[in-house]
């Protein structure tokens, strides 16, 4: 039976919403804020659910995912390293030619107007003719 792109959206969105539950401490709440920023910078959003467990937001391709680890949540931008950035989000992985990354500490707060704006440059470049 073939799955529909509906009913893939909602299995990711269901496993996302398991990864926030199960995760019961800051990190969830992190990965619920992020997650939370990202809906209102896109309400047509894809939330996906790829590599054995990783939460990934696409619009056009991917915009970012969100990893968790235990002592941080990261946020890797696909195209980062060809994005504006002019708040300084990105704290990690910035040597690399593509990609950029924001590693969220705990207690560590994360600007929302500049981070919309992000998920918005992210997506006009997805959108960007080649």
């Amino acid at each position: 039976m073939d799955k529909s792109p509906a009913t893939e959206d909602l299995s990711a969105s269901r496993r996302i919403d398991a990864r926030i539950a199960e995760l019961a401490d800051w990190r969830g709440s992190a990965l619920a804020k992020v997650r939370e920023l990202i809906r209102q910078a896109d309400p047509d959003i894809v939330e996906e659910w790829k590599w054995r467990g990783v939460p990934v937001w696409s619009h056009h391709g991917i915009i970012c995912t969100g990893e968790t680890y235990r002592k941080a949540v990261k946020l890797t931008f696909a195209k980062g390293a060809s994005l504006a950035d002019p708040s300084g989000l990105f704290n990690a992985s910035l040597d690399g030619n593509t990609r950029r990354a924001i590693d969220l500490h705990e207690g560590d707060e994360l600007e929302p107007d500049a981070f919309i704006a992000l998920i918005r440059v992210a997506i006009a470049k997805n959108r960007a003719p080649r």
